[in-house]
C-alpha cells in the first residue's frame, strides 16, 4: 500500500515537471516571436546595377534605288549584272541614241540661223543709227531696228535652251550608276523597247549603313545617354552611333524608331540583330522589390524605422531605376517580412 502511494506522488511529480517544461517552452516560444526582425541592411552604391537594355534591330542601306528610264527608246546593251560592284559614274545600260542624236543636230542648226540672224540684226541698227545721225533714216526705222535686234536676242536664248534639252537628252540614253553601290536587281533586256519610267536597275549604295532599332518608348531617354551602343548579330558586335529618332511613335505597339551609324565593313545590308546598350541611371535587382498595397518598391532605413519607398514603373521579375542617394541604407535580407514603419535594430 505505501508502495503505491510513493508511485502515485512520483507520477504526479512528473507530471507537474512536464507541464512546467511545456508551458516554459511556448512562453519562450512567445518571446521568441516578437523579437526584432532578421535583416540586413547595404547602401544603395553597394548592390546598384546598370541593366543592359535590347531592341531588335537590323541594317539598311542608306539608299536602294530603282534606276529607271529617263527617255524612251531600245535598249542596246547593258554593262553590269545582278551582284556587281559600281563606282558613281559607271555606265549601267545604253538606249538606242540615233533619235536623240537627230534632234541634237536639228537644235544645233537652230542655235546657228538664231546666231546668224542676231550678227544680222545688230549689223543693221549699227547702220541704221548712222544713217539717223546724217539724216537719212527715220526715227520710226530706228525702232524697227532695235526691236529686231531684241526680237534676234530673244530666238538665241530659246535656241540655246533647246541645244541644251536636245543634248541632256541624249545623256539620258546612257544609264550611270549616282553613286558607289552593289547592283540588286537588273530588270533591263536588251532589244527591249522601254519607256521613260521604266525600272531598269536597282541598286543598293554602298558605304556607311544605318541600324534601325524599334524602342519602346520608356527606353528612348536611357539610350540617348547611352556610351557605347552596339549592334549585335550571328555572335558578332558592332559598335554603333545615335544619328537620329524619329519623332512619331508607333501604333498600337509604341514604339519610336532610332537609326545608328554603323560601319558597312561590320555586318551586311539586311541583317537582323539586336541593339544593345548599358542604362546608365542607378537600378536595383529585382530580388530586392516587395509589393505592398499596389505597388512595388522597397524598404529602406529611416530614423530607425523601415519605410516603403515605391517605385513608379517598376515591374515584377525586372530591375527597376531607383532616384535615391547613392549612401541611403537599404534592406537587402529580410525585407519581405517588414512593414512600413517597423523599428529595425
Amino acid at each position: 500500500m505505501v508502495m503505491v502511494r510513493l508511485n502515485f506522488l512520483r507520477s504526479g511529480q512528473l507530471a507537474l515537471a512536464l507541464a512546467l517544461l511545456v508551458g516554459l517552452g511556448f512562453a519562450g516560444y512567445g518571446r521568441a516571436q516578437t523579437t526584432a526582425p532578421v535583416v540586413e541592411l547595404r547602401p544603395l552604391r553597394a548592390v546598384a546595377i546598370a541593366p543592359w537594355r535590347e531592341a531588335s534591330a537590323s541594317v539598311l542601306a542608306r539608299n536602294e534605288s530603282r534606276l529607271s528610264a529617263e527617255v524612251a527608246g531600245t535598249l542596246l546593251r547593258w554593262t553590269v549584272d545582278a551582284g556587281a560592284t559600281v563606282r558613281r559614274g559607271d555606265v549601267l545600260a545604253q538606249l538606242d541614241p540615233a533619235d536623240y542624236q537627230l534632234a541634237l543636230t536639228r537644235a544645233l542648226a537652230a542655235h546657228d540661223a538664231a546666231q546668224a540672224r542676231q550678227v544680222l540684226t545688230q549689223s543693221q541698227l549699227r547702220r541704221a543709227q548712222e544713217l539717223v545721225a546724217q539724216g537719212f533714216f527715220s526715227k520710226e526705222a530706228l525702232t524697227q531696228r532695235e526691236t529686231d535686234v531684241q526680237l534676234a536676242a530673244s530666238d538665241l536664248a530659246s535656241s540655246r535652251a533647246a541645244l541644251a534639252s536636245a543634248r541632256r537628252q541624249l545623256q539620258k540614253t546612257t544609264l550611270r550608276a549616282p553613286f558607289a553601290a552593289s547592283v540588286k536587281q537588273r530588270l533591263a533586256q536588251v532589244g527591249e523597247a522601254v519607256v521613260v519610267g521604266a525600272p531598269l536597275y536597282v541598286l543598293v549604295e554602298a558605304g556607311a549603313s544605318e541600324v534601325s532599332a524599334a524602342l519602346a518608348v520608356d527606353d528612348v531617354a536611357s539610350l540617348r545617354r547611352a556610351t557605347q551602343p552596339v549592334f549585335e548579330t550571328q555572335g558578332q558586335r558592332c559598335p554603333v552611333r545615335l544619328l537620329r529618332l524619329a519623332g512619331t511613335i508607333t501604333a498600337p505597339a509604341r514604339t519610336q524608331e532610332a537609326r545608328l551609324a554603323l560601319s558597312a565593313s561590320c555586318s551586311a545590308v539586311g541583317a537582323e540583330g539586336r541593339l544593345l546598350w548599358q542604362d546608365s541611371r542607378t537600378h536595383v535587382p529585382a530580388a530586392l522589390l516587395v509589393r505592398r498595397a499596389q505597388a512595388l518598391g522597397l524598404f529602406v532605413r529611416q530614423d530607425g524605422k523601415a519605410r516603403f519607398v515605391p517605385l513608379p514603373g517598376a515591374q515584377e521579375g525586372q530591375s527597376a531605376q531607383v532616384d535615391l542617394p547613392l549612401d541611403t541604407a537599404l534592406v537587402v535580407r529580410g525585407q519581405n517580412a517588414l512593414q512600413d514603419g517597423q523599428a529595425l535594430p
